[in-house]
């Protein structure tokens, strides 16, 4: 039987506000405000006064808006 090779897992991305504000087109009121309203990602806390969002998150969420529209 040969022997399973396992790859590394790959670390999480992380993105702070400005990052992922540039990348979805929208301001940091809208952006928060879908946060509230469960509509995009939540971020996640990286330190007492710090939040980022997980990269794969946001593409997920872009994913999603751009297959929406393609229809």
């Amino acid at each position: 039987m040969p022997k399973k090779i396992e790859t590394p897992a790959v670390p999480e991305t992380l993105d702070r506000l400005p990052a992922v504000l540039e990348r979805v087109g929208a301001s940091k009121t809208t952006l928060y405000a879908q946060v509230k309203a469960g509509t995009f990602p939540a971020p996640v806390k990286i330190g007492q006064r710090a939040v980022a969002w997980k990269r794969s998150d946001v593409d997920a969420w872009i994913s999603s808006r751009v297959s929406s529209n393609a229809s």
